[in-house]
């Protein structure tokens, strides 16, 4: 019974919950011994929080048992990525800087989901600081794909996406700097959302005005996303990118009704890069056709983004110096080599070549926001291929079908990284297996600030498939 529980969404569970058939004890009980048995195997978790967690759940109870008044996530356990504060639960940014921190206060984006009644069981891994697509750190070591030992569970979300997908929570709390909520969702055939600046708040990143992270949904389905983005949205003094964003029904338009006659889809297989895996390359095809067969109209995308690595780099690298410097200075400097190597890329940029960075990235927006002009979405694969190797370093090619690609950031997620720059909306969505198993994504793109449609457009494709009813083997 409590496997099955798990394998519950939040939309179903909460509505169980609500009508007395669930018991918060009950179903945060099956979350903290799942996480118990699965964490040996998969590394996913930094730190469990299993009194603190079923206090609340007794709490949850007690107010469904008394009729009381119930948020859209009351009684639903959530696990937070430990790059997100959590009051009163060390937080460790994956760092063994970090590793006895306790915030005194939650991330905006934490309190907003126990104010809808969510109960916190854990924190996930992270690389330290969410600095790469791989998550491994000293502080707890390599987080495993939830569908294979052999392969890495990608990053910089990788526990967040591997709980999810192993059944050990619906749903969690993610950030994405360069895709790092849907790589990780790709890779493990998750549900991941990059929502644009300001919809969600943003109360720990230190550069609000230039800011290209977000705190993010992780969630099995398109529903659960949106229930997410329903209790974490809305403005906040601490953002100044959220204030004055309204909130719409974002479960109305994650409800799965009618078609996508009349939409216009963009559509490019490649985005610039130059390998993509053949069974990518099959199930973006196949994709292809479920969104035409929807009613959709699609038009391949004419031109490519200019070469993004440059721009994102400088703005991120110069980002990190500006905010790890004196740690990697300090002569009990603990941090990850590569972070270190990352900081110290940037000593050969000055404020002339971050501000040329930003230049070019208010042109990539207007080039996006030109495709919108006449379409409604841009669909592209997530990643080029399936979760690399778990022993995969991340300054070594990859490979893709036994060819060498070149460098890991810009030949497996170039699809990614251009809408941390520009802002809009991008959702990724499971479309498919490949030859060896592993979940494939594919990524909706749309209009900024639109993230209803978005939704939308991955509730209809999601509904039209049925790789939802596939676990991975535990």
């Amino acid at each position: 019974m409590s496997d099955d529980l798990c394998r519950l969404p939040a939309s179903t569970l909460s509505e169980k919950i609500a009508a007395k058939k669930i018991s918060p004890v009950e179903l945060t009980k099956a979350v903290l011994a799942r996480a118990e048995a699965l964490q040996p195997v998969l590394n996913c978790f930094i730190t469990l929080v299993p009194d603190q967690a079923m206090a609340a759940a007794r709490r949850a109870e007690d107010a469904v048992m008394r009729g009381e008044p119930l948020g859209l996530l009351h009684g639903i356990p959530f696990a937070a990525k430990d790059l997100v504060n959590t009051a009163g639960v060390r937080t460790t940014f994956g760092s063994l800087h970090y590793e006895d921190n306790v915030p005194k206060e939650d991330a905006v984006g934490a309190a907003r989901l126990k104010q809808a009644g969510a109960i916190l069981f854990g924190k996930t891994t992270t690389p330290e600081f969410g600095h790469k697509a791989l998550t491994d750190a000293p502080l707890f070591g390599r987080t495993r794909n939830a569908w294979s030992a052999e392969r890495t569970s990608a990053g910089s979300s990788g526990g967040a996406a591997v709980a999810v997908a192993a059944g050990i929570g619906p749903i969690g709390i993610a950030t994405d700097g360069g895709g790092s909520t849907r790589i990780p969702a790709a890779a493990n055939g998750m549900v991941g959302l990059k929502q644009s600046n300001g919809v969600i708040p943003h109360s720990q990143v230190a550069d609000a005005f230039g800011n290209y992270t977000y705190v993010t949904p992780m969630t099995r389905t398109v529903m659960d996303t949106a229930l997410m983005l329903q209790a974490m949205a809305g403005p906040h003094p601490s953002d100044p990118w959220s204030i004055g964003v309204p909130v719409p029904d974002y479960a109305a338009a994650a409800r799965a009704d009618g078609d996508l006659s009349g939409k216009r889809i963009l559509y490019s297989v490649t985005l610039g890069n130059s390998l993509v895996a053949a069974d990518v390359r099959d199930a973006f095809d196949q994709a292809l056709k479920k969104l035409a067969a929807l009613g959709a109209e699609l038009i391949e995308l004419d031109g490519d983004l200019p070469d993004m690595a440059p721009i994102w780099k400088v703005i991120n690298h110069t980002t990190w110096r500006a905010r790890f410097d004196d740690l990697v200075r300090r002569p009990d400097n603990r941090l990850s080599a590569s972070l270190v190597r990352q900081v110290k890329m940037a000593d050969a940029w000055s404020g002339v070549d971050y501000q040329q960075a930003m230049f070019q990235r208010t042109d990539l927006f207007r080039k996006v926001q030109g495709w919108f002009e006449t379409a409604d979405y841009l669909v592209t694969p997530t990643l080029s291929r399936t979760a690399l190797p778990i022993e995969q370093d991340l300054f070594e090619p990859i490979s893709v079908d036994g060819v060498e690609a070149g460098e890991l950031r810009i030949n497996w997620f170039p699809y990614t990284m251009p809408f941390n720059i520009t802002g809009h909306p991008a959702l990724t969505v499971c479309c498919g297996y490949a030859g060896d198993g592993l979940p494939i994504g594919l990524q909706f793109v749309g209009r900024f600030r639109d993230e209803a449609s978005v939704l939308r457009a991955g509730a209809l494709y999601e509904s039209s498939e049925r790789w939802l009813e596939r676990w991975p083997d535990l």
